[in-house]
């Protein structure tokens, strides 16, 4: 047996998340059922780097099964069969062992979002429709606070489904494009909660609007503590874009129109 990996990316508009869950459509479910056809064996089972909640996209994803042999072609045959919305990029096999979820050691989401109504970003990008301008300066300012931090207990939907609500982030930056009007937030971290990055990115919006305040965040790290209602920012705005293997570097083949945007960091 030879262990494959599948480099692929998938736009999450139309699927309940990666994860395969009984009566719903998810990514995962989809690559299995066509590859188990394509292979033409009774079932396959496929292993993901993470997974992603119900709408959220990866420009980059990779997950592992173990084969026999695969044919040359299987990667132009799988994608004439897919649905539209998910492409595989490239298949290998490594000459060591490594685990497409355990084995990445850092993993990085953008999040975008623009202000003025745009029909050509629909669930590309979330509309996020405030009336006046998000305040930079205490956003910066949060994720800051954010960049400082390892416990999330406080910013995760079920931190007691996890072992450890122990994360490192290496790197939380905002950009803003050229009209001032669309903005995108990065982070990498060793890993990350369930809903950890769409309440994260949602905090930030509330203190860029004046909804909530840097007193606010600081006192929620420092009691692992959360309002009465936990919200999230839309999942169309989020998307799975790096992932890091030691010894693996994959270039990166991003296909969504947004990334190429001219992205101005803010300092």
């Amino acid at each position: 047996m030879k262990r494959y990996f599948f480099h692929i990316a998938y736009r999450g508009t139309s699927y309940r998340g990666w994860q395969r869950q009984p009566n719903v459509r998810s990514v995962q479910e989809m690559l299995e059922k066509y590859l188990a056809r394509t292979l033409k064996l009774p079932m396959i089972s496929i292993i993901g780097c993470g997974r992603t909640d119900a709408g959220v996209h990866a420009s980059q994803y990779i997950f592992h099964t173990d084969l026999v042999s695969i044919p040359d072609r299987l990667a132009f045959m799988l994608n004439k069969q897919l649905p539209d919305d998910i492409v595989i990029f490239d298949i290998f096999n490594l000459d060591y062992d490594l685990h497409a979820r355990f084995g990445a050691i850092k993993r990085t989401y953008d999040y975008f979002w623009h202000q003025p109504k745009d029909p050509f970003l629909v669930g590309l990008s979330s509309h996020c429709p405030y009336p006046e301008p998000l305040n930079i300066e205490r956003m910066q300012a949060a994720l800051a606070i954010m960049a400082q931090q390892s416990d999330f207990a406080a910013f995760c939907k079920s931190p007691d489904k996890h072992n450890t609500t122990i994360c490192h982030i290496k790197n939380i930056s905002l950009y803003q494009d050229k009209t001032g009007q669309r903005f995108r937030l990065q982070i990498t971290a060793n890993r990350f909660l369930r809903g950890m990055i769409r309440i994260l990115v949602q905090k930030v919006l509330e203190i860029g609007e004046g909804y909530s305040t840097l007193e606010d965040l600081q006192h929620s790290f420092d009691t692992n503590t959360r309002g009465a209602k936990l919200k999230s920012a839309p999942a169309d705005g989020l998307y799975l874009s790096v992932i890091e293997y030691p010894k693996l570097q994959l270039p990166s083949q991003t296909i969504f129109p947004i990334f190429d945007l001219q992205w101005n960091k803010i300092h």
